[in-house]
């Protein structure tokens, strides 16, 4: 599939190629719904596709997100991970974001331990990368807190559900979506979900030199 974005009220999935096959995974959440939220995470997608071609490192990335959400007068949370085929890893961001879930083809699933970070909302809190490794047939999950957050699970058992729910690394990244949305989505919950799922491909040696990674996205909000 290629790269595509859309947005969901507040919520936004990007996958942005950048220069030497590198792919940047963005997902990010403004507060708040409706159009004006929806207005807002369209200003901050433009801004992240102009920083992306800079080919700024993640923690810069979103430096520099948090000096213009300022400006917005708004607070958004955000993960910006830079998938490098090459060297085989996958370096994310983030500004108070859930974690991302790395899952590998034998099945190992775990919440990337990363530090949160605060915000975008103009706190001026610098910001830290962290570089994981990320072969082939390796998984990652990101998401918006729609996808987990109910009113009367705290926040550990429902991300814990998460995991859970990615038992087998071999179903499509289609069907991993749809399971995801209808095991730990609640009938009565309003809040939008943006959800992205990334699965590494071949590296340069087993697939000749400049062709791309295999990374295919989907969204859903409710």
């Amino acid at each position: 599939m290629p790269p595509t974005g859309r947005r969901c009220g507040g919520d936004s999935f990007d996958v942005i190629p950048l220069a030497g096959d590198k792919t940047a995974l963005v997902v990010g959440d403004v507060m708040g719904s409706g159009m004006a939220a929806a207005a807002t995470m369209g200003r901050l997608r433009t801004a992240t596709r102009t920083l992306a071609d800079l080919d700024l490192p993640p923690a810069r990335v979103l430096h520099h997100l948090d000096h213009i959400t300022d400006g917005l007068d708004t607070i958004a949370t955000c993960v910006y991970a830079v998938f490098d085929p090459r060297t085989e890893r996958c370096d994310p961001s983030i500004a108070g974001h859930l974690p991302p879930v790395l899952l590998r083809p034998d099945g190992r699933r775990e919440l990337l331990d990363l530090p949160t970070g605060a915000p975008l909302g103009g706190c001026g809190i610098s910001f830290e990368s962290t570089s994981v490794v990320f072969e082939r047939g390796d998984q990652v999950v990101l998401h918006t807190d729609g996808l987990v957050e109910t009113r009367d699970r705290p926040i550990d058992a429902r991300l814990n559900a998460l995991l859970d729910v990615l038992d087998d690394p071999r179903h499509s990244l289609d069907a991993t979506c749809d399971l995801l949305l209808h095991t730990l989505r609640h009938s009565g919950e309003r809040d939008d979900v943006a959800l992205l799922i990334a699965r590494a491909g071949a590296g340069p040696a087993e697939r000749g030199e400049g062709q791309g990674q295999s990374v295919r996205p989907r969204t859903a909000a409710r």
